[in-house]
């Protein structure tokens, strides 16, 4: 039999490895039934949006019918937005579990609407649900020190290795001959269980051999991490203290430490102020002259300055004005906030050259399409859907056209890519 032979059986004989091989198997398959299961409530939520915004919307049209203000019909009308995932979305859940993939807006201020939502801190996200992205990122490296900590004190505590070196078989071969074997017994354990669902996903090929590499190169790493530990020539006890302690501070300790540091080195508010900024911003509207919310609002927007003059009654035009002059007030916020929190993900992005866990976190969410930047191109097809409707209900107010019933069904319709 060949020298592979054997390092198997000698592998599925020890009953500490197959029970460890044994529960990584059953949690990479909790994690892939995890995330699954989170993405396809979120795709099922996302499929019952038109039959939910039908109803809605026939409500709206029985309650206001023909003839009624384009004003009232824009402040009553909601209108979905979404963010479908992509097919490798089970597998990083990222953002999409603490970000809202839904939202629905009205033609009126946005960022309010938009920054509602941001009742956390996104950006300060670190572990995430347990999907299979948490598995390979802080799971895997824990069953590589159960296999790899005694790869050589193993042999000397037993006496084997005495044995060994009388053999024609240069000892270095032989423990990587070893510890290739055990490699491939913990990739196999991850990936094909990860195969299977991507392909029953529809996740394309390539991204699924992107993945598999991924993980391939992350394994690589804490393989090399247990190897020079267990050639201090320790005891099998120390060895595993040691990979222990290193676990903890790669894994958990020293990407907490660095997200404070990004914290304080890139300050950003809560998103929460920039809303309430925003609506401090409109109810000052009521208390001012309302030429003057409108001399605002035409100094921005020319194109409606030829409205006719507001008269003494209230008009939808000087409401959808003031709203979008309080958007305007706070666009230094957002652009500030948006600012800071790129710079942030910039900045974890660049942490992940330096702590792979925060790396393998960064790639996955990324090829995932599930990560902060994922999450901005979501908000940024909100403002230019809302830019539709805006562009769609101002002519009818501003040039006092009837909104009739068939005017309903010519919205802009979101487009989720």
């Amino acid at each position: 039999m060949s020298t592979w032979h054997y390092e198997w059986r000698l592998l599925l004989r020890s009953r500490i490895a197959v029970a460890g091989l044994a529960l990584l198997v059953v949690l990479a398959a909790a994690s892939l039934a995890s995330g699954v299961q989170r993405i396809d409530s979120q795709r099922a939520a996302i499929e019952r949006i038109p039959a939910l915004q039908a109803t809605d919307l026939a409500a709206v049209v029985a309650a206001h019918g023909d003839g009624t203000e384009a004003g009232s019909a824009a402040y009553y009308t909601f209108h979905p937005t979404w963010n479908p995932p992509s097919a490798l979305a089970f597998a990083a859940v990222g953002m999409r579990d603490v970000a809202p993939f839904v939202l629905r807006v009205r033609a009126l201020g946005l960022e309010a609407q938009i920054h509602d939502g941001d009742v956390f801190n996104p950006e300060l996200a670190l572990a995430g649900r347990f999907d299979f992205a948490f598995l390979l990122t802080f799971l895997l490296p824990v069953f590589v020190l159960v296999l790899f900590h005694d790869l050589r004190s193993g042999e000397a505590e037993s006496g084997r290795e005495r044995m060994l070196r009388s053999l024609p078989l240069r000892m270095g071969r032989l423990y990587l001959l070893r510890a290739t074997v055990r490699a491939v017994a913990l990739l196999a354990c991850v990936g094909a269980p990860f195969v299977l669902v991507a392909v029953w996903q529809g996740v394309p090929a390539l991204q699924i051999a992107a993945v598999l590499g991924l993980a391939t190169a992350y394994l690589v790493f804490w393989i090399a991490l247990s190897w020079a530990v267990a050639h201090r020539g320790w005891s099998s006890a120390t060895n595993a203290a040691t990979l222990a302690t290193l676990w903890v501070a790669i894994a958990l300790v020293l990407p907490a430490l660095a997200h404070v540091g990004i914290e304080r080195a890139i300050p950003v508010d809560q998103g929460a102020a920039i809303a309430r900024a925003q609506r401090e911003a409109v109810n000052r509207a009521w208390d001012i002259p309302r030429q003057d919310t409108m001399q605002r609002f035409y100094a921005r927007y020319p194109e409606w300055r030829d409205s006719a003059p507001l008269g003494t009654a209230f008009h939808w035009k000087w409401y959808f004005a003031f709203h979008q002059n309080g958007d305007d007030a706070v666009a230094p916020m957002a652009a500030a906030y948006r600012d800071g929190i790129e710079r942030r993900s910039a900045a974890a992005s660049r942490l992940g050259w330096v702590l792979p866990p925060v790396g393998m976190q960064a790639a996955l969410t990324r090829m995932a399409d599930t990560d902060m930047q994922a999450h901005l191109a979501y908000q940024d097809r909100i403002r230019a859907f809302h830019a539709q409707l805006r562009q769609f209900y101002y002519p009818y107010m501003f040039n006092d056209v009837p909104f009739r019933k068939d005017d309903f069904a010519d919205a802009p319709a979101f487009a989720p890519h």
